[in-house]
């Protein structure tokens, strides 16, 4: 009797913790987030077409085509708890501008005070075969062997013979050409407040002269025509030392 007294006591019991913690589950807030991209050349908004910018080292050139992948996106509380957005991968291209403003929801409500991003795409998503979404053949994939062109940046530049083509294609997954690389903006003074029923946005700047300073010079007479390799890598480089910037939050 007694055995069966205690056993009764622990299924109450163990009820009683499995509807608290369904409970406790169901009344976790969740909000939305909303990442917009801005792409500059410096302080200006980058165009495509004739227009030309000028990088620090004094190159001339224009942009005709400008792609990158952003993924594995993480939101940071500051006791250090972390939102990882399942399955983020998005592909924004200046010539699509609905590309480069995306909502992620269902994120716990809290204030967070750090942003984490890949630039590229993870090495076991170039090796996973044919997906779908942002990740689907296109243009921005070699082959299953070379994996996905993470950034492409086309244009022209001078001084050159020939107004000469400029194609820089960032991508490579495998060592000593991995060119995949994981960023973290400064936030320094800035909050992403998310509640339930607001959708606050966080505006960032993606500097394209970055991709040519900062831990290397990339000079256009000898670096112009770039598939992977080891000058993506310098450029790739480059991009995680200050390319991306949070200009500003609002909607909080």
């Amino acid at each position: 009797m007694k055995i069966l007294k205690y056993a009764t006591l622990f299924l109450a019991l163990s009820a009683s913790f499995s509807l608290t913690s369904c409970n406790e589950d169901e009344d976790v807030q969740q909000g939305s987030v909303s990442l917009e991209f801005e792409n500059m050349a410096g302080a200006v908004p980058v165009q495509l077409g004739s227009t030309t910018y000028k990088t620090t080292a004094g190159d001339t050139f224009s942009v005709s085509t400008l792609r990158y992948y952003i993924s594995n996106i993480k939101l940071k509380k500051a006791d250090g708890n972390e939102y990882v957005q399942p399955e983020s991968y998005y592909l924004l291209d200046e010539a699509l501008p609905a590309t480069k403003t995306f909502t992620i929801p269902n994120v716990p409500s809290g204030d967070y005070t750090g942003l984490t991003f890949t630039i590229g795409v993870d090495s076991a998503r170039n090796v996973a075969g044919a997906q779908t979404g942002a990740l689907a053949p296109s243009d921005m994939f070699w082959n299953w062997n070379s994996g996905y062109i993470y950034t492409k940046l086309e244009g022209r530049y001078s001084p050159s013979k020939t107004n000469g083509p400029l194609v820089f294609h960032i991508g490579g997954f495998k060592s000593p050409n991995n060119t995949i690389r994981t960023v973290s903006p400064a936030m320094t003074n800035k909050v992403i407040q998310i509640r339930e029923g607001r959708t606050p946005q966080v505006h960032l700047k993606a500097d394209i002269l970055k991709m040519f300073t900062g831990v290397s010079t990339i000079r256009f007479a000898t670096v112009n025509n770039v598939m992977g390799g080891p000058n993506a890598v310098l450029v790739a480089k480059n991009q995680a030392a200050g390319m991306f910037t949070v200009d500003h939050i609002h909607g909080n």
